[in-house]
């Protein structure tokens, strides 16, 4: 077991299986020192935990529900590049992080969702994990998700 994944356990996290594509591309692809992965979805044993818009409101997803989410794409983008690398204590920094909500009109709040990933990624690589990050609110996601995650990362070659 990795480092990364020792200090997930801690958290009562596993490094889930990859999701597979749900359409014509790959988990993850590596290029030189540099890990991309695909946006991943709130999937949990194949399944999308949640879906719809986010937002304050009946009918809507919670932001603080959607931050959730966030953390568990989060975890998906460490099992894809888990997939390509072998041993996520290979990575040396998380580069960059771009969340995308599907977000109520009214709603602002795309950062504070995306936070879920990002404190993830911080408990789980420590120092490797800050990162630069994009947080876009959209009108809708694949599958009608609430939010999707991509992550990049710098790995040891």
């Amino acid at each position: 077991m990795s480092a990364v994944e020792a200090r997930l356990a801690k958290l009562g996290h596993t490094v889930p299986e990859v999701v597979p594509p749900v359409a014509a591309y790959v988990p993850a692809v590596q290029q030189g020192e540099l890990v991309f992965s695909s946006g991943q979805l709130p999937m949990v044993d194949g399944n999308l935990v949640a879906s719809g818009k986010v937002g304050e409101g009946e009918g809507l997803v919670d932001p603080e529900e959607a931050k959730r989410l966030a953390g568990i794409c989060a975890l998906n983008a460490i099992a894809a590049v888990k997939s390509v690398v072998g041993d996520l204590d290979k990575v040396t920094r998380v580069v960059k992080v771009v969340g995308f909500v599907a977000s109520d009109p009214g709603f602002t709040g795309q950062p504070g969702v995306i936070n879920g990933a990002s404190e993830l990624l911080g408990k789980a690589f420590g120092e490797a994990g800050v990162h630069a990050r994009s947080a876009v609110g959209v009108a809708v996601l694949p599958l009608d998700t609430p939010v999707e995650v991509e992550i990049t990362v710098a790995v040891e070659v």
